[in-house]
This record gives structure tokens, C-alpha cells and sequence, in this order.
């Protein structure tokens, strides 16, 4: 018995997949659970349609993330740091960042900003930002000593 899978099978298949199985593990496994589908013309055509509309939205959300992060790389942003004698009061972390990045025009989750450590000294810093999926854009984050 054919069927389309609607989502991965351990040793079976992947997401879209038009496997032959035996009948009762079709009838007893994979169609109770919801787990595939019978791969009639309608339904093989139906899935075809809805994975080019996948792969359509997933292109123009590729697209959008590197006009944005094209944008991104001419940003450079600037902000003050308190300092003391023996170091900084406090640190620049991703939300702040991205209150700096809101200020410019840009609306950027703070979870996209890639940082190791808050920043916490004067200085130019390259920040990361992930604008997509396998997208970086790397903004410029100047911090001056306010004393």
C-alpha cells in the first residue's frame, strides 16, 4: 500500500515522502495516527501544491532577510558606557542593542542578536544579528566612556 508521509517515520521515511508499507502497518500505524495518508492522485497532487507554496514562502522570507541584512550593514550605532576606576557600571546586552537598533528604524527581537558576553568596555564592537535562516548581518556598535 502507497502513502505519504506527513511527517518523519524512523526507518521509514521523511515529510512528504511516497513510501510503500504493508497494509496492516498502513491501516494500523501510520493512518490512526495521523502519521500519513493514502497516495492517491488528488492527495500526491495536493501535497505537491502545498510543498511549491512552502518553498515560495520560505524564498521570499530569504529574500526579505537579505534586503534587510544588507540594510543592517551600513548601521552603525552609537551609545555611552559609565565608567569607574577599577571598570564599567553595568553592560550593554541584546535588549539594549535592539532599543538602539528600534531607535535607528529597525524592529529586531533581541533574541537575534548574537552576543558571547555583554559588552562592557569602550571600544567599536561587530554585533551579529540573524535577520533568517543561515542570514547574518553585522552591525557596528560604537560605545564611548562616559565618565
Amino acid at each position: 500500500m502507497k502513502v505519504i508521509l506527513l511527517e518523519d517515520v524512523n526507518r521509514l521515511g521523511v515529510k512528504g515522502e511516497v513510501v510503500n508499507v504493508k497494509t496492516g502497518f498502513a491501516r494500523n500505524y501510520l493512518l490512526r495516527l495521523k502519521k500519513a495518508i493514502l497516495a492517491t492522485e488528488s492527495n500526491i497532487r495536493h501535497f505537491n501544491d502545498l510543498k511549491n507554496r512552502a518553498q515560495a514562502k520560505d524564498k521570499r522570507i530569504i529574500e526579505k532577510g537579505k534586503q534587510l541584512a544588507e540594510k543592517l550593514q551600513t548601521v552603525a550605532l552609537k551609545t555611552n558606557l559609565k565608567m569607574g576606576e577599577e571598570g564599567a557600571f553595568g553592560a550593554i546586552t541584546n535588549s539594549e542593542i535592539a532599543d538602539l537598533l528600534k531607535q535607528a528604524g529597525y524592529e529586531i527581537n533581541k533574541h537575534a542578536i548574537l552576543l558571547d558576553h555583554p559588552i562592557n568596555e569602550p571600544g567599536v564592537h561587530d554585533i551579529s544579528i540573524k535577520v533568517g535562516p543561515e542570514i547574518l548581518a553585522t552591525v557596528k556598535l560604537w560605545v564611548a566612556e562616559k565618565k
